[in-house]
């Protein structure tokens, strides 16, 4: 029945492209010939017996866009929700068009993704990394920035008065300055994270550590000068001093007019007495093999039940008084919303990624989603994967396209096909192995 409703709803609707994936090219002389047929006796002036002739769509044929690290089949998207591996079908993991907008992606990083991948003709894997890179690149150019401190541990200046609190000026965008500042209170507690200290540095540790000095993001340099611990152990509270003539976070300039001193680690960091408790959900890729279910046959058993972590988190005061707004308005139509855009603010939580308020938010209770970390998380697994062997010859990524005579476009359709796409464009500079080469030589038939 498909075949029979495909073409004739695509003519009565006038449609000059009916795009369909790969599997349905071998359908296209039954559309042709479908449409054909109706026309047989029809006039394109529709004074024949028969009436008007329809309008013949074309049909045309690209590979399907699947990401690694995703399932796109709907049946096995039921399936998560239906065995509650996920909280529904806008859950921000799940590859839906209510996921990827709760989760926080925006239309702008969408379209960006889907113009660098392009089509092809080749069915391949896309790497989900380059849509989480789009985002990244969006999101830094138009996310305020804002101070969240996930796993939160006490500092104590000593040398701070009781009771003083500052109001220190920032900078909400350096990507663009239009963004204007805020100003953050500064007392004698903080929070920074737990990740920030340790007792017992390694080398080029440039974060806090007894004795060792770090800047704290637009406001001083301190000093860790001791610890405190609870019964187990565990270290509860970070005493510290700091710098009077560090203020803003530069140090003091000498007779020379340079530094008095460099200071490699800053530190983000909220004040204990104005942080706003918030829920924060930490989420990852729904999958942890690149191809769910290549190696055994069933996609669930590459589920990765670590792909959602749910913190409580310190945060500025300026973030608590970000309220959730639907990127769809009210659904009225009153709202002024333009489609292709997004309402619902998203935010750079500094050091920690790029995050976004959920619509279970409440007033005096925010939730907040990571939309992307701030850097590729999965890099150094794939990097294992995708360095460039020793013992084989290699060619740049300029060379193989000349030596083929192929465009550069052309020879990334190709890689992408033998499935080599992924580990060639995580190289720096881009380079091709003699396997990857041949591979490539066969498919355009070269010697």
């Amino acid at each position: 029945m498909y075949d029979w409703a495909h073409g004739l709803e695509d003519a009565l609707e006038g449609i000059t492209h009916s795009i369909c994936t790969l599997e349905f090219e071998n359908h296209r002389p039954l559309y042709d010939w479908f449409i054909d047929a109706i026309n047989e006796g029809r006039t394109a002036d529709g004074s024949g017996p028969w009436g008007r002739k329809l309008w013949h769509s074309q049909q045309i044929e690209f590979a399907k866009l699947i990401p690694t690290y995703t399932l796109l089949s709907k049946r096995n998207l039921l399936k998560l929700v239906q065995e509650g591996r996920v909280s529904g079908w806008d859950d921000p993991r799940m590859p839906t068009i209510a996921g990827v907008r709760r989760r926080g992606y925006t239309p702008e990083a969408m379209r960006a993704f889907c113009d660098e991948i392009g089509v092809t003709k080749a069915n391949s894997l896309i790497d989900v990394g380059r849509l989480e890179e789009a985002v990244r690149t969006h999101l830094n150019k138009v996310a305020p920035r804002y101070m969240a401190v996930l796993r939160p541990v006490k500092v104590v200046i000593e040398n701070w008065p009781e009771g003083k609190i500052e109001w220190l000026d920032c900078q909400n965008n350096p990507e663009d300055p239009s963004a204007g500042t805020r100003t953050v209170p500064f007392g004698r507690e903080l929070f920074i994270e737990q990740e920030d200290f340790t007792l017992t540095p390694p080398p080029k540790y440039f974060r806090l550590a007894p004795g060792q000095e770090v800047r704290l993001r637009w406001a001083y340099f301190i000093t860790c000068t001791g610890v405190e611990k609870d019964a187990d152990g565990n270290i509860t509270t970070i005493r510290c001093t700091y710098d009077p003539a560090t203020k803003g976070g530069d140090a003091p300039l000498g007779p020379d007019g340079k530094p008095t001193r460099k200071v490699k680690g800053t530190l983000h960091w909220v004040s204990a007495t104005h942080a706003v408790k918030a829920e924060v959900r930490l989420f990852d890729r729904l999958f942890s093999a690149p191809e769910p279910g290549a190696r055994t046959g069933n996609p669930f058993d590459d589920f990765n039940p670590q792909s959602l972590e749910t913190i409580h988190a310190l945060l500025e005061p300026a973030l608590g008084a970000i309220t959730y707004t639907s990127d769809l308005g009210d659904g009225t139509g009153s709202s002024g919303f333009t489609p292709g855009t997004f309402r619902n603010p998203r935010v750079q939580f500094e050091r920690m990624g790029y995050f976004c308020l959920d619509p279970d938010s409440a007033p005096g209770k925010q939730i907040w989603n990571r939309v992307v970390t701030l850097k590729d998380a999965w890099a150094k697994e794939s990097d294992a994967h995708s360095q460039t062997p020793t013992t084989e010859k290699v060619y740049s990524f300029g060379q193989t396209a000349h030596t083929l005579k192929i465009t550069k476009e052309k020879l990334t359709e190709l890689l992408t096909s033998t499935g080599a796409w992924a580990a060639v464009s995580k190289r720096d500079p881009m380079t091709v192995t003699q396997t990857e080469f041949d591979a490539v030589r066969k498919l355009v038939g070269r010697k």
